[in-house]
């Protein structure tokens, strides 16, 4: 039992629980492993009519529940699935309700483009918070402004450094041959990360949406011709827009082109088209479960498991995180 001083009241902490949604649950058993415990019986189950069913089959009054559940496709199920997990354990008087989030789907939905249209990730931060969560705990939001639409303290975490380590050996003898490649210029930010951790030059994609998932390349800021591209991105959704910049990279004199993500996210045919182009390399964190389907060749699935082990450590016991953001494991 830890016991904390907030505004000269002593808060209590409970015992550390961690509970799985179906989304994926395999990275759920691995946090447990690393922590040492066991995930919570629960029954989480559907109705023939569709209808989420969530039974908890142990005490947990009093208790810190985290509950993991990224709300990857399908993003509607998981999203009700967690809502209805929080309700459950804020019914059944948990002490404190963290939901760790790996991937926080409507994350693009993040502001107003045109008129008459919602702010998606919003809303789902004020169902999470309206279902009875003191916590959020997630990974590489698209839109890192999400944090604020929050009323209570989220946690976000960056996969970054992790991502940065499966190229430390790669890259170390030659690094005079390779670039760091932005794909946008929103994402400037997070290639300049990765980049400085590997004391690697960046370069930026000018590129124009002339509709959703659709992208066409209009310049490369920066040096790349005759050296191995590193593309850097949050996620990968259809594909279409990071093989199109990998073959224009490629097409334009880039020896070869390694891409990089936090999410995997892999709608449609995105597969098909990772692997029928010319990317060397595709390397993702396991945010997000991957069916055998999609486990191709080219395809490197680091686990955030130890961060988010960590991380959740660390909270249960009132420990210092900041330099969890900084170094991302």
């Amino acid at each position: 039992m830890t016991t904390n001083c907030n505004n000269g009241k002593y808060i209590q902490r409970g015992e550390l629980t961690l509970l799985s949604g179906n989304s994926n649950r395999d990275l759920a058993e691995s946090v447990a492993k690393y922590l040492g415990i066991e995930l919570l019986d629960a029954d989480i189950e559907k109705f023939k009519d569709g209808e989420v069913s969530v039974k908890i089959n142990q005490s947990i009054r009093g208790k810190d529940v985290y509950i993991m559940q990224p709300t990857s496709s399908p993003t509607n199920d998981n999203l009700m699935e967690l809502l209805i997990l929080i309700d459950a354990c804020r019914r059944a008087s948990a002490g404190y309700i963290n939901a760790i989030v790996p991937y926080y789907g409507y994350a693009r939905q993040d502001r107003k483009t045109r008129g008459r249209e919602p702010i998606t990730a919003k809303l789902v931060a004020n169902l999470l918070t309206t279902a009875g969560a003191d916590r959020v705990v997630t990974m590489d939001l698209h839109a890192g402004q999400i944090q604020g639409y929050f009323d209570i303290p989220v946690d976000h975490f960056s996969a970054i450094r992790l991502l940065s380590t499966h190229f430390t050996d790669i890259v170390k003898d030659n690094a005079d041959d390779y670039v760091v490649v932005s794909p946008d210029l929103g994402g400037v930010r997070r290639a300049r990360e990765f980049a400085d951790y590997l004391k690697l030059p960046i370069a930026i994609i000018e590129k124009r949406r002339p509709k959703p998932n659709v992208s066409e390349v209009m310049s490369v800021i920066g040096e790349f011709k005759g050296k191995h591209a590193i593309i850097v991105d949050d996620m990968i959704d259809t594909a279409g827009t990071i093989t199109n910049a990998s073959e224009f990279l490629i097409d334009s004199g880039a020896k070869d082109v390694y891409i990089v993500a936090t999410h995997g996210v892999f709608s449609g045919d995105a597969i098909d088209k990772l692997n029928n182009s010319r990317v060397k390399e595709v390397v993702i964190t396991d945010t997000i479960k991957q069916p055998a389907e999609k486990l191709i060749d080219k395809l490197t699935i680091m686990s955030i498991a130890p961060l988010l082990a960590e991380a959740t450590h660390r909270i249960n016991t009132y420990e210092s995180i900041s330099g969890l953001f900084a170094d991302g494991m």
